[in-house]
């Protein structure tokens, strides 16, 4: 029997979760991490969270959406294969996770600091402004000083907290000899405080302790709202190392007994039951059945599997027992490899230069310059050091990059928005940038352009005996084809006819007898008959001519419309794809794609992008599968959608929320022209700081200028980026 989709896996024991290595010899508890990749509402929350909790056994279950991933404390001899049929019942697909193998990148840490010192600044910039009002206003002596006292003793501690990202980071570059856009922040915020101090010392008329906080403020919300763009950071090599089988089960002497993968060691003979994922890679010795290996290959075929075959880790047992020996375990598995080839992809990403890093490579030195040349040039006018740094510091305030900081942040935040409102989140900071530069789309198969389930097309060819029939025999099958049939008959009234006897034969179909006549659902072969082009399962009855049931990839919505508007926007389109050539020749003549690539494995389909790269492409790939990940990472920017496996998801720097794939050409347009408005932004900071700088050289910067020069520009930089919107 033949299949054109990615079977539902999770009724597999290695496609669940784990529980976590016990800390004490005696667990009091089993946490166990289930992957939920269908689930995309408070209404899935709901019920997953209800479902699992009512299970025998379990503490508590609690879902996380953007993860799309339920942790689950439960008693320990609870495992997660006794909670996935409960998660099948409930109607959602679920993947095991090693729970042991991720990593604590879960905990949203870095934002609730960033957001604390956001405020912190905020607070304390708004309450030292009300003071610098009452200097503005013409406060004069002894009361002048007593607000600056008050004002240094706010900004001081406020300024430590708050400034410690941009101290960080400035010491980072410096300490490795180069410059980034927060060297010429932190000179500026330590030289304001220093010159305001001195000031203030002396009785003085400016300090800069509202210039100083103001400026790390809007600096702050720059870079808040730069960590708001993107998902919590987790590695794609790590997700797949979570998806590698943490349990097998070993054949001995004494019998079956459950083992830790790891332990496992060439030579071993592992069973591997129907729904169960490979392990490692090896040959089958004995067991006949079929396998999926779609979400490493993109194969829609499931393959027949017989003793001499050999399969790879990752690959799912479709329908009967295998008996495995093992020729590769661990690091030397295809699933470790082709984890490996993601974490080389995703360190060539990383050289990637943003707008705003090739913007600070400018402005960090020409600051740094004219704020020396200001110094020297008023200590050489005047002989007065003091006047001299006044107006170093006064440049440097002036000059520092509210604006640049708020300019890429400001967009992207703007673009993300319009672009989720159409169905698509954005995750890494960059992804707008690259998408904008894209000339060349790169499409999966299965799954992605398809639907990746089979639609039985020829329900009326058939007799309504015949029908029956066939009902019977597939509705004792769990194989995709006999699901797609099973839900097509009861749809259009159909029940079963009473055939008795009915057994499975793995990797071949169903069988039984109908008033003592031997009746067959399966493989071309197995019922006398010559396998087409079509995918197709077959049926006779005995004494009869086989009749087949054909069946058919189902496209994505807008999958037609999406391609062609790529093709009208000038872009080429390629289709590669690890599945047959026929299967990926019909399709692509079916959406007017004319480069095409068939059979293709994960590290064919990487080199492929890579080439292309090499020749001056920049590319998108839009994948969903495990065999699509380092392609995925390999990409100038990747897509996949929300039903892609964690993998895939975190691999790429879009998701695609919903099944709809025309909001792809749109989210390219949205690019180009959010790349527009920060082309836009940078040149209205330019504007600022050629109208700024001659008044901060000439000494006319006072403290009420700068602070209304700062938060002018800021201000006019997220307006022209809320055009998006």
């Amino acid at each position: 029997m033949t299949a054109q989709m990615r079977p539902p896996t999770a009724a597999c024991p290695g496609c669940i979760a784990a529980p976590a290595t016990p800390v004490e010899d005696t667990p009091t508890e089993a946490k166990i991490a289930i992957s939920l990749p269908t689930i995309h509402c408070q209404g899935c929350i709901s019920t997953v969270e209800r479902e699992l909790s009512a299970h025998p056994g379990v503490h508590s279950a609690r879902v996380n959406l953007t993860l799309k991933r339920a942790m689950i404390e439960a008693d320990p001899d609870v495992t997660a294969a006794d909670l996935v049929p409960v998660l099948e019942g409930a109607g959602y697909e679920a993947h095991e996770l090693d729970a042991g193998s991720l990593s604590a990148t879960q905990t949203d840490k870095a934002g609730r600091d960033l957001l604390m010192r956001l405020a912190v600044a905020g607070f304390a910039s708004m309450n030292v402004m009300l003071l610098s009002v009452s200097v503005w206003s013409g406060a004069t002596d002894a009361t002048r000083d007593m607000f600056h006292w008050i004002s240094a003793a706010i900004t001081l501690p406020a300024i430590a907290f708050s400034a410690q990202p941009f101290f960080k980071s400035a010491w980072s570059a410096l300490s490795v000899g180069r410059l980034n856009m927060d060297v010429p922040i932190v000179l500026a915020i330590v030289l304001a405080l220093v010159t305001s101090l001195w000031e203030t010392t002396l009785s003085g008329e400016h300090a800069y302790f509202d210039a100083a906080l103001a400026l790390t403020f809007f600096l702050l919300a720059g870079r808040y709202l730069d960590y708001r763009t993107r998902a919590v950071a987790r590695s794609a090599a790590e997700e797949l190392a979570a998806l590698e089988v943490p349990r097998a089960i070993l054949l001995t002497d004494a019998g079956e007994q459950e083992v830790a993968v790891a332990t496992l060691q060439v030579g071993d003979l592992v069973l591997v039951r129907p729904g169960g994922r490979m392990p490692v890679d090896g040959e089958i010795v004995t067991g006949q059945s079929e396998l999926d290996r779609s979400l490493l290959t993109g194969e829609t075929l499931p393959v027949f599997a017989e003793p001499g075959i050999t399969v790879s880790a990752g690959e799912v047992n479709l329908t009967g027992p295998l008996t495995i020996r093992a020729t590769a375990v661990g690091e030397d598995t295809s699933l470790h490899r082709m984890a490996d080839l993601v974490a080389i992809a995703e360190s060539g990403r990383s050289r990637y230069t943003s707008l705003a890093d090739s913007a600070a490579k400018l402005y960090a030195p020409g600051v740094h310059i004219l704020s020396a040349l200001s110094f020297v040039g008023w200590y050489i006018y005047s002989g007065d050091l003091r006047t001299a740094l006044n107006i170093a510091a006064a440049v440097l305030i002036i000059t520092c990059p509210c604006a640049l900081g708020l300019a890429v942040p400001a967009v992207t935040t703007a673009a993300s928005g319009r672009l989720f409102k159409k169905g698509m989140l954005i995750k890494h900071a960059t992804a707008l940038e690259r998408l904008a530069q894209v000339d060349t789309v790169v499409f999966d198969k299965t799954g992605t352009l398809t639907a990746g389930t089979p639609d039985l097309t020829n329900l009326g060819d058939f007799s309504r005996a015949d029908l029956e029939i066939a009902l019977a025999l597939a509705e004792a099958s769990s194989h995709p084809l006999s699901q797609a049939l099973t839900k097509a008959a009861r749809d259009a009234g159909i029940t079963p006819a009473a055939v008795q006897d009915i057994i499975e034969v793995p990797g071949y179909g169903t069988e039984g007898n109908v008033n003592g006549l031997r009746v067959r659902l399966g493989r071309a072969a197995w019922v006398g008959a010559d396998q087409g082009a079509q995918t197709a399962a077959w049926l006779v009855v005995a004494g009869q001519v086989p009749q087949a049931f054909l069946y058919t990839d189902a496209l994505r919505p807008g999958a037609e419309e999406a391609v062609r508007n790529l093709q009208q926007a000038g872009k080429d389109v390629l289709l590669i794809s690890g599945d047959t050539t026929g299967a990926v020749e019909a399709l692509a003549n079916r959406l007017g794609i004319t480069k095409w690539v068939a059979e293709a494995l994960p590290q064919d389909k990487a080199t492929r992008i890579q080439q292309l790269a090499d020749k001056g492409h920049k590319v998108l790939m839009v994948g969903d599968g495990l065999n699509d990940t380092a392609a995925l990472a390999a990409a100038h920017v990747s897509i996949s959608p929300a039903s892609a496996l964690d993998a895939a998801r975190v691999a790429s720097d879009i998701v695609l929320l919903g099944q709809d794939l025309s909001p792809i050409a749109d989210a390219c347009d949205t690019a180009i022209r959010a790349t527009k408005r920060i082309r836009e932004n940078f040149r209205i900071a330019t504007v600022y700081n050629v109208i700024a700088v001659p008044l901060a050289v000439m000494g006319l910067a006072t403290p009420l200028i700068a602070a209304l020069a700062m938060s002018s520009s800021s201000i006019t930089v997220s307006l022209n980026a809320l055009r998006l919107r």
